[in-house]
């Protein structure tokens, strides 16, 4: 934990890069069902400081609602990202509520892409996360089965929870085991 503490956590892989959850108090949102997508891109580009270190160390901003072109139809990455420490580019999907099978589907497309036409030489493959308040275990095991690219499904919260939730939290893990 010290050695930690003194250098940073290291960062050899995407599994080193993602949370879960993410908390985003700094938002100072009531609810994240109550708000648009678009806000809640808003906010972090508003508050990008506060999301860059949420994310955690290595992350350059390039871009909000990215366009990619495909087959003649426009689709929008919510926040991209390149990673100077892994050097690959990383995609965001926020939602605002649970996240769905289509969702993962559609960042595997963004994924796809970005490794085909939007990596140069030396470029890693990209990774995706798709953030959401909810996610069910069980769909997201099955959606992301056999999918080869590095893609994480995230939860995301805007408030630590309070001393009550965290009670209720660790009794039901201790009852699960």
């Amino acid at each position: 934990m010290l050695e930690i503490a003194k250098k940073g956590s290291e960062i050899d892989s995407a599994v080193d890069l993602i949370k879960d959850p993410y908390v985003f108090e700094f938002l100072d949102l009531p609810s994240a069902e109550k708000v648009l997508e678009s806000e809640l891109e808003e906010r972090f580009i508003q508050n990008l400081e506060m999301f860059l270190l949420e994310l955690g160390k290595g992350f350059a901003f390039v871009g909000r609602q990215y366009k990619i072109t495909l087959a003649n139809r426009h689709f929008y990455i919510d926040l991209v990202f390149y990673h100077r420490i892994l050097k690959c580019f990383v995609l965001i999907d926020v939602k605002r509520g649970e996240i769905e099978h289509t969702d993962i589907g559609q960042m595997n497309m963004y994924l796809n892409y970005f490794a085909k036409e939007e990596n140069t030489e030396g470029d890693n493959p990209p990774i995706g996360i798709v953030l959401g308040v909810y996610k069910d275990r069980i769909l997201v095991e099955y959606a992301t089965a056999n999918i080869t690219n590095q893609l994480f499904v995230s939860k995301y919260q805007l408030y630590l929870p309070d001393e009550k939730q965290l009670q209720a939290e660790l009794e039901r893990l201790l009852s699960d085991e």
